[in-house]
């Protein structure tokens, strides 16, 4: 199952390359065994998962129902192999073509794969935001990190994700809050053993698939051991806040896409730069706010895109 993909055909030739380099390392004998595996004829056929499509009058949450589905049919990776490599800091549209391999080769999945595959198949969901919430765990002396796409419809938050726990992924948009969501999924962890330490939340994700954009994962990073119960609320809420205001005013033209930097010039001298999201120096740690600066704020007046 490591050197073909769900309809008996080999992998393209860099993920069986990959998939190759991890497990030659555990299996030296694994040459021959997929050799013989790829040769029989004698295998069942592995169904393959449809790629949900939707009638433009299909409502958003069952449409969600349909995206976890099939998120939930690729299956939980336990191989201990990483199929594809995702690297945060790419742009958008290059998650989106590693997406597009990943509903073509239908391999087993893990947390991360999962959340860039929901912003792909709810890119056409455009009433619908998306933000990646991270969570690091405690349990036995050890450390865990999971995460899943929140998701807000009609100021109802939700989840998309895949988990070895069913509690852990999943979560229809009925919550009326974002702390009730972050609530739901500490209570989640309880059950499981597991103590909540940290939860970072980022903001929403362009529905431009061909956007050059990052993906802004860790706007809002919240330290349950420095905050109080309340307070821990508190911030939750203002950052659900902070993308409802982003979103209301739109934050300006649409971010550049590979078609547009050719026709886009660099500002003058003189003239201010766009507003940028957050570095991380400027991220709020547990609650904690960075004191305004007036003469740090820029003009937004007449600013142009910088590519």
């Amino acid at each position: 199952p490591f050197f073909v993909n769900r309809g008996g055909l080999p992998v393209d030739e860099p993920t069986w390359e990959r998939m190759w380099r991890h497990v030659s390392r555990i299996h030296p004998e694994g040459e021959r065994v997929a050799q013989r595996i790829r040769g029989a004829a004698d295998l069942p056929k592995i169904p393959i998962p449809s790629v949900p499509a939707f009638q433009p009058s299909t409502p958003i949450p069952e449409r969600l129902e349909a995206v976890q589905r099939y998120i939930r049919e690729l299956q939980y990776n336990h191989t201990g192999t990483q199929f594809f490599e995702i690297k945060k800091s790419r742009p958008l549209t290059g998650l989106m073509d590693l997406a597009k391999e990943m509903t073509k080769e239908a391999l087993p999945i893990k947390c991360l794969e999962a959340v860039i595959l929901g912003i792909y198949l709810t890119n056409n969901m455009t009433t619908l935001d998306r933000f990646p919430i991270s969570f690091k765990t405690h349990f036995s002396g050890n450390y865990f990190r999971h995460i899943v796409l929140g998701v807000n419809f009609g100021g109802r938050y939700g989840a998309l994700g895949i988990s070895r726990r069913e509690e852990l992924m999943y979560k229809a948009p009925v919550f009326r809050t974002l702390s009730e969501l972050i609530f739901d999924f500490e209570e989640a962890y309880r059950r499981c053993w597991h103590t909540l330490k940290k939860v970072k939340l980022g903001h929403c994700v362009s529905h431009d698939p061909h956007s050059v954009e990052q993906i802004e994962w860790k706007h809002s990073i919240l330290d349950l051991d420095k905050l109080t119960r309340e307070d821990f609320r508190k911030e939750l809420e203002k950052h659900a806040r902070d993308m409802r205001l982003k979103i209301g005013k739109g934050t300006g033209p649409p971010s550049p896409t590979k078609d547009r930097k050719k026709d886009v010039s660099s500002p003058q001298r003189g003239q201010a730069s766009p507003h940028r999201r957050n570095s991380r120096g400027d991220r709020r740690p547990s609650g904690e706010k960075k004191p305004a600066d007036s003469k740090a704020m820029p003009d937004l007046n007449g600013y142009q895109i910088r590519v």
